[in-house]
């Protein structure tokens, strides 16, 4: 049987027409690459980050990543360079065309050892696939790197990976949870409810955040806040985006900005969570310890 393009494409077969409510008829599901919980009929935009709804997503695959660094033996305080290669899973060859996602087509998350240093960046494209960024390392030990890209054509990508520089422990630190304290940053303050309040590991956690003043927000790089989860061990890294602003109230609460966002935290333990929102043109880093039970 000729597959249904051709079909099409020589009605003089005299084919007879689907009968309604064929397969053939079944309406299409348009659903985000980022956030695949949203989907519809129609074609539109992502509610919740702003993406282009597709109508389906290809089999996932991984993309290989090449990360290489010059110097080859980093040190911490000393510039590096640091260089990531993109290369399809199939041809190996270079992946040249990447879709916008929150404004840029390559994000990078660096985090040190001790939790103490985290850094949202975005690498200069200067060749096909190959993105550069130059930094210079606050201290050294084990910095897990986690890349955000989506190939045109294929799925988004979140790789993880280490870079090794003298001085570290190799250690998870000691953390503490601290999420009954506000945390204040540049120019807002951030106050922390769990729903449930001891998070359970494999299940669904409501993270809101309530922030003051609420006046002069303004979306960072495409929404309205950005999240990165670090297990203490950074093996277990999440990016994710806000689920809901202000409740979806029409009329949101006039002391503070509420902002939710939802996390499966994979296994028990502490993490660390640090929370982006932009107020004012400043650029707000909120971070919380959240101790993670087991069931």
């Amino acid at each position: 049987m000729l597959p249904r393009r051709a079909l099409l494409a020589f009605p003089t077969l005299g084919l007879a027409p689907q009968p309604p409510g064929s397969p053939a008829d079944k309406p299409v599901e348009f659903l985000c690459p980022m956030d695949s919980d949203i989907r519809q009929f129609t074609p539109g935009r992502c509610p919740r980050c702003g993406m282009k709804l597709v109508p389906g997503l290809p089999e996932p695959l991984e993309y290989p990543l090449e990360l290489s660094v010059l110097p080859r033996r980093p040190q911490p305080g000393r510039p590096c360079r640091l260089r990531f290669r993109i290369l399809h899973p199939q041809t190996h060859q270079p992946v040249g065309e990447l879709e916008l996602v929150h404004e840029r087509v390559f994000h990078l998350f660096l985090i040190s050892e001790n939790l103490q240093h985290f850094a949202h960046e975005h690498p200069a494209p200067i060749a096909p696939g190959v993105f550069e960024f130059n930094w210079t390392p606050p201290t050294g030990g084990h910095w897990r790197l986690l890349t955000d890209f989506y190939p045109t054509h294929g799925t988004p990508q979140l790789i993880a990976r280490s870079l090794l520089l003298p001085g570290g422990t190799l250690q998870p630190p000691n953390l503490t949870a601290n999420t009954v304290n506000p945390q204040k940053g540049p120019n807002l303050e951030a106050s922390l409810e769990i729903g449930p309040q001891a998070p359970i590991a494999g299940e669904k956690s409501l993270l809101y955040y309530r922030l003051s003043p609420r006046e002069d927000f303004q979306p960072f790089l495409g929404a309205m806040g950005h999240m990165l989860v670090a297990s203490a061990d950074l093996v277990d890294l999440i990016h994710t985006h806000p689920f809901l602003i202000d409740g979806g109230l029409a009329t949101p609460p006039a002391a503070h900005k509420l902002i939710q966002f939802n996390v499966i935290f994979p296994r028990p333990g502490l993490y660390r969570v640090w929370a982006q929102f932009q107020r004012a043109s400043l650029v707000n880093t909120i971070p919380f310890n959240i101790n993670v039970r087991s069931l």
